[in-house]
């Protein structure tokens, strides 16, 4: 049997975006910068013309995604609300099995690492897909959640990685067509968000 290895291959690869909400931005460490991230994740999975779901938790009452995400160049992409903590709701799991059936992989961001992110990361690995959490668009109120958030999403089988590495990683090859748009969207570094600064602490990735 071939060794799983969390490959990323774009035509079978989805980016999930959760609850990244105006209501939540004071609360959220590294806020700004996780929304920088996500918003190169959301650009190069369009241009790669991967399926993206966004969501949003009870967004009568937690307000819309936050502008940055750049929701707003991609009219055909509407969030989905819910109140459950997984974005797995009845409405995502019947898009993705009748409009993405081919989707083995999913690139996972937002927030909050130990509620919602790890919620949706679980039931997706129960459902059998490889999940990518990507960890510098992740975050928690606090840094002790959003790290022990990520050991337990790593122990039950997800591959954790940074943006810059599932990006290309989806790309795969300089020869890809999209590789000059795509180094574009990389070529300045993602922002700090507080990842190195917790490396030397007991609560380690």
């Amino acid at each position: 049997m071939a060794c799983r290895v969390g490959q990323l291959v774009a035509r079978q690869s989805a980016l999930f975006v959760c609850d990244m909400q105006e209501k939540f931005r004071p609360a959220i460490k590294y806020f700004d910068e996780i929304a920088q991230v996500a918003a190169r994740l959301l650009q190069s999975a369009k241009m790669l013309e991967m399926p993206v779901v966004v969501t949003e938790q009870n967004p009568s009452r937690l307000g819309s995604t936050v502008s940055e995400i750049g929701l707003a160049n991609y009219p055909d992409l509407k969030p989905i609300p819910k109140t459950q903590f997984s974005m797995l709701t009845p409405e995502v799991v019947q898009l993705m099995g009748e409009k993405y059936p081919s989707v083995k992989s999913v690139i996972l961001c937002g927030i909050e690492a130990h509620v919602c992110v790890q919620g949706t990361a679980l039931a997706l690995m129960e459902k059998g897909y490889d999940v990518h959490v990507v960890l510098d668009a992740c975050s928690s109120r606090t840094m002790t959640d959003r790290m022990v958030a990520f050991q337990r999403m790593r122990s039950t089988g997800c591959w954790l990685t940074t943006s810059e590495a599932a990006i290309l990683g989806l790309v795969g090859d300089a020869a890809h067509p999209l590789f000059k748009q795509i180094q574009g969207i990389i070529k300045t570094p993602a922002p700090d968000t507080g990842l190195l600064s917790y490396v030397s602490q007991p609560v380690s990735i």
